[in-house]
């Protein structure tokens, strides 16, 4: 089992920035990979961005490319988000998939760009 404890949302101005934070606790030895979703109202959630436990290698969606970082210190993912942007509110999950696939996820955080 891996548990997920999500910090650093917020509400901002447009053009701002925050930085997320995730903690992995647990069985973390078994995570393949570590990522962020986010789910808007009325929306689906959508991967945001990821990061392999192994090598590092990155994937971001095509509408925070070059506004959005992740990156990831020992059993914490980071993501910093610049240049935020009122679409960019929604509540904001970590991620962590196992290499047998499992999914766990964390409780969300809220973030709010106003305009």
């Amino acid at each position: 089992q891996v548990q997920l404890v999500e910090s650093g949302g917020g509400l901002v101005q447009a053009g701002g920035s925050l930085r997320l934070s995730c903690a992995a606790s647990g069985s973390t030895l078994s995570i393949n990979v570590l990522g962020w979703y986010r789910q808007a109202p009325g929306k689906q959630r959508e991967l945001v961005a990821s990061i392999r436990r192994n090598g590092g290698r990155t994937n971001y969606a095509d509408s925070v490319k070059g506004r959005f970082t992740i990156s990831r210190d020992r059993n914490t993912v980071y993501l910093q988000m610049n240049s935020l942007e009122p679409e960019d509110t929604a509540v904001y999950y970590c991620n962590a998939q196992d290499y047998g696939s499992t999914q766990y996820w964390g409780q969300g955080t809220q973030v709010t760009v106003s305009s």
